[in-house]
């Protein structure tokens, strides 16, 4: 979904040590000043996307749907959704219903290699 852009080989993030530079303000041993930093940007909202799939139709199939046509997507039912946090794969999870809405459960985090 969307280009990967030219960052795909940025570092992985060791959560401890934000969690360490975040609670004391201090920079650590193993993290130095960017664990300080990276605590700054921890509030930061990313844009959430879930992918359930995806269709490719005509220009004449689109401007003839109505309201109760059904397009099939690329995908079978029970597969999982694509998980995407500002365009960049992170994650796959299957559909569910939490209080009436609809939500999706983690089943499988997209390392960065798989990303590629």
């Amino acid at each position: 979904m969307g280009d990967q852009g030219e960052n795909q080989d940025l570092p992985e993030i060791d959560e401890r040590i934000v969690a360490a530079g975040s609670e004391d303000g201090k920079s650590t041993a193993q993290g130095g000043a960017v664990a300080a930093d990276l605590g700054l940007i921890l509030e930061v909202p990313l844009r959430l996307t879930v992918e359930l799939g995806s269709a490719n139709l005509p220009v004449r199939d689109v401007l003839a749907l109505t309201k109760g046509s059904i397009v099939e997507l690329d995908r079978m039912s029970g597969e999982p959704a694509d998980v995407y946090a500002n365009d960049r794969l992170i994650a796959r999870g299957e559909i569910s219903v939490a209080d009436q809405r609809v939500a999706i459960r983690i089943t499988e985090l997209v390392g960065p290699k798989a990303r590629a």
